[in-house]
């Protein structure tokens, strides 16, 4: 699956950075079209000249030196890889990374790209334990960048522990399974709903829920990573729309079912992760209510049910519902399955710490139509989201069986 897949490998300056010159080979080998950049210290460890006959490729070691007058080469290999590996990745190049700061070709590359970024860390056990290099790589974890964990073993440094750079084949396996997984939505259109509602009172207020839209957008960014055609209907929230995905914007109950119903038919997967308002103000202010005294009551309405909508609608398409629950939450999910017709449901516990609405991770049981149940400890909402989907596209290749 790498043939032809374009890998931009980074070297950092870890004594492991002679492994990367077997991983480059294999890369190689394995079809892949290999751009290496260094770090001014991984040369201080492997000379470039070697990773230039290894990959028949320039090797990139300094933002300044343009190897050609007419492209800026940061941005050039950035918007060029389909893959973007950092092997060895040292606690110096991951706290970079964490913390926004680009000073260096290898650095200035990583901020511009949107290829998927792949982080094999090596380094003293020590070193890997440290609070800071663990925040650095939980902080990523959560942005969507995916960890090759290092090996244990006898470390350069005289240690014996965690913290060696994994082994090229073992690394090269990896991204082989990786790609394969990239084209297991292709040819599919994925709709998503993401976010929470507003449901106005007057011009200044509305009713609304802590949705922030975190779980439908990683779904929406891992969907495309899965190949898929993506669109997502979002409510107000501040999040940038993933690359490459078609974002429509919504603001109320009543918005969100006209996107949605206007989008169905011609979808195939349906995942409906927004928080929409079950009920909105039955009337409507034109002007700003001013203060009274006493206490004031508003009416509500109940809003379209989209999800159950969809469910009495199907013509074919994969329908997965979001539930939101506090008490009783596998009862209250397997119901909405059935009830909603659903193929299948992300059941949320909103009430664990670290989980549901606002959170950076989540845990979860999944459970299908057919009697398929699995639980999502808790990890990244991008973790999260790529094994749902990963799921969704068995059933759907299996014909839902």
């Amino acid at each position: 699956m790498l043939t032809n897949k374009k890998i931009v490998l980074a070297v950092s300056g870890g004594i492991a950075a002679y492994k990367a010159a077997a991983l480059t080979s294999k890369l190689v080998q394995a079809g892949a079209e290999v751009r290496v950049i260094m770090t001014e210290s991984a040369l201080q460890f492997v000379g470039s000249t070697t990773f230039q006959a290894l990959s028949r490729q320039p090797v990139y070691t300094d933002t300044f030196k343009e190897q050609d007058p007419r492209y800026i080469q940061h941005i050039d290999i950035a918007d060029w890889a389909d893959m973007f590996l950092i092997a060895p990745a040292t606690a110096n190049s991951i706290g970079k990374l964490a913390n926004g700061i680009a000073d260096d070709m290898l650095s200035t590359t990583l901020l511009a790209t949107e290829a998927p970024v792949y982080i094999a860390p090596a380094m003293n056990v020590h070193m890997y334990s440290h609070p800071a290099v663990v925040e650095n790589m939980q902080k990523l974890d959560k942005w969507g960048f995916r960890f090759i964990e290092p090996g244990e073993g006898y470390l350069a440094c005289g240690y014996v522990g965690k913290g060696r750079l994994e082994d090229p084949e073992t690394i090269v396996a990896l991204l082989d399974k990786e790609a394969a997984q990239s084209q297991v939505l292709k040819g599919k259109k994925v709709l998503i709903t993401a976010g929470p509602t507003r449901e106005k009172i007057d011009p200044v207020r509305f009713f609304t829920n802590p949705s922030t839209g975190k779980m439908g957008y990683a779904l929406a960014r891992q969907a495309r990573a899965l190949g898929a055609e993506v669109t997502l209907v979002s409510g107000p929230v501040s999040l940038a729309a993933p690359s490459d995905v078609e974002k429509v914007e919504v603001e109320t109950a009543e918005d969100m079912y006209k996107a949605v119903t206007e989008r169905y038919a011609e979808s195939n997967i349906v995942i409906k992760s927004a928080a929409v308002a079950d009920y909105r103000p039955k009337q409507v202010f034109d002007q700003k209510m001013k203060k009274s005294p006493g206490d004031y009551f508003v009416e509500m309405e109940r809003t379209k049910d989209i999800l159950q909508h969809l469910g009495d609608h199907k013509t074919g398409q994969y329908l997965v519902g979001f539930a939101a629950e506090t008490n009783d939450v596998e009862e209250y999910g397997r119901e909405k399955l059935r009830k909603k017709n659903l193929d299948a449901i992300v059941i949320n516990n909103v009430s664990e710490e670290g989980s549901g609405f606002g959170h950076d991770t989540n845990q979860s049981i999944y459970l299908t139509k057919t009697g398929r149940r699995l639980e999502l400890p808790m990890m990244s909402k991008d973790e999260m989201a790529r094994k749902v989907l990963l799921e969704i596209a068995s059933a759907v290749a299996g014909d839902f069986v």
